[in-house]
């Protein structure tokens, strides 16, 4: 089974976030970035930020290197 991930390396942040989150399903790691969204990043949870994040997500798993950033049409996870 592929992994999904998303890297909140590729975009920007005051915090300069390092965080990568990985799963198995979709759902999971759609539910895990939007708790880590709200609780570390100050976001609500609205279907406009859940469609960015899923948007975001990639298969395999994050790389060891800072990926490039990257603009979201919000603000950064």
């Amino acid at each position: 089974m592929d992994r999904l991930y998303i890297d909140c390396r590729e975009f920007p942040s005051e915090t300069n976030c390092t965080v990568a989150i990985c799963a198995d399903t979709e759902r999971e790691l759609l539910e895990a970035a939007v708790q880590h969204a709200v609780a570390v990043h100050g976001h609500t949870d609205t279907p406009e930020l859940r469609s960015q994040i899923a948007s975001g997500m990639k298969h395999g798993t994050p790389p060891e290197q800072a990926p490039a950033q990257h603009a979201m049409a919000s603000e950064a996870l």
